[in-house]
């Protein structure tokens, strides 16, 4: 008596089994979802590396009016006036430690502005080298970053700056710039700033990624396929 009441407790309700059947298969169905975004966003950065690789190892070509996301980390050349009392310090983080970027305004020959950035000082106190008259500049070109850092807005009645947002430094100092920066090659100068600290490491964990959620829906067949066998088994009489 007392094993046939505990072989019918054991034995799973047609609703249960229906709603065991459909959470499985939502798991399923989401990790390889998400399997398959990963495999797809692989491709994308296996793609963008290797474009951005052409790019920064490619002859330097002139700035453009305005850029795209087709144009970043584009080699490019400039040639202008540096506007030093108009130069903006936005903080950064870098192989050297904290500091700020020295993002100075540059005008050229026809009266366009753009914004350089021409690298790194350690501190709002830093001296750094501010050359005059007509100069040179090569680097890369980096789209604008509006809004700010990490859970901080940039507040430009302070002229404090925690990402390169030039239309708002161009906005808070009279200018009107194109929308991107050039991040300044490594000078022969002694001193700051210093440039060529462009991060160019892009982080590719997308297979990895890939494999735990494939792995993830595996493991939910596998479970689901254990839970039905012991079903069976507490059914049989």
């Amino acid at each position: 008596m007392t094993a046939a009441r505990s072989g019918a407790r054991r034995r799973r309700s047609p609703a249960f089994l229906i709603g065991l059947t459909s959470i499985a298969l939502l798991l399923f169905t989401g990790f390889c979802a998400l399997g398959v975004w990963q495999v797809q966003r692989l491709a994308w950065k296996r793609d963008l590396i290797a474009r951005i690789d052409a790019r920064i190892h490619a002859a330097p070509v002139s700035t453009p009016a305005s850029a795209s996301q087709a144009d970043e980390y584009r080699r490019v050349t400039a040639t202008g006036t540096f506007l030093h009392g108009k130069a903006a310090l936005v903080q950064a983080s870098t192989i050297r430690g904290p500091g700020f970027w020295v993002l100075t305004p540059l005008r050229r020959a026809d009266g366009t502005i753009l914004f350089v950035n021409r690298g790194f000082v350690p501190d709002r106190r830093a001296a750094y080298n501010r050359p005059y008259g007509e100069v040179r500049v090569t680097g890369l070109l980096r789209l604008t970053e509006p809004g700010g850092g990490f859970l901080r807005a940039n507040d430009p009645a302070a002229d404090r700056w925690y990402s390169r947002d030039v239309a708002a430094i161009a906005r808070s100092r009279n200018l009107a710039a194109a929308n991107y920066f050039i991040d300044a090659q490594a000078s022969a100068a002694r001193g700051y700033p210093v440039g060529g600290l462009t991060v160019l490491r892009f982080p590719n964990n997308h297979l990895q990624y890939a494999i735990t959620w494939f792995a993830l829906a595996a493991m939910t067949v596998a479970g689901y396929i254990i839970v039905m066998r012991q079903t069976g088994k507490d059914r049989r009489p």
